[in-house]
């Protein structure tokens, strides 16, 4: 795992993954075609272009890759946390990216402290929206991340 990884390298890789996600679920990209992307500087995108940041590319691929390998697992964990009535479907393709890559981080990387993963996300869902979805970001993560961290369901 990448342990002497900047935050910031970390907070690039997460912005860019869900950017990625979001990028694969609408366009049908494949995960080698977004890891380009990555590599040729074009994501992570922010409002002014893209970030002047080195991607934590490890972190990157691990998010990526996983959301592609265990979709079904990840989004049936997701599922599980929605409010009654509510289907993964049925939510905003950027949330549903964000929620992915919580998922997969969480999952995978047991390394980075649960707190840091979900309020890193939030934060990414922040920059998106200004309603009540980072509160629903932070609630759904949180339930996920009881299930894996303390049901032992995570691990690589």
């Amino acid at each position: 795992m990448s342990q002497n990884v900047s935050p910031a390298a970390r907070r690039a890789a997460r912005l860019a993954a869900v950017q990625a996600l979001y990028q694969m679920e609408l366009s049908g990209a494949s995960s080698e075609a977004v890891a380009q992307d990555l590599l040729d500087g074009r994501l992570p995108l922010a409002e002014s272009g893209p970030i002047d940041q080195d991607a934590d590319i490890v972190l990157f691929r691990t998010i990526v890759e996983g959301a592609v390998a265990q979709q079904g697992p990840v989004d049936t964990m997701i599922a599980r946390k929605l409010a009654e009535g509510w289907r993964l479907e049925r939510l905003d393709s950027v949330a549903r990216a964000i929620l992915r890559a919580g998922v997969v981080e969480l999952w995978r990387r047991d390394d980075i402290p649960t707190a840091v993963v979900i309020d890193e996300y939030v934060e990414i869902a922040k920059a998106f929206f200004e309603g009540a979805e980072p509160g629903f970001i932070n609630g759904a993560l949180d339930g996920c991340a009881k299930a894996i961290r303390e049901e032992g369901l995570g691990g690589a």
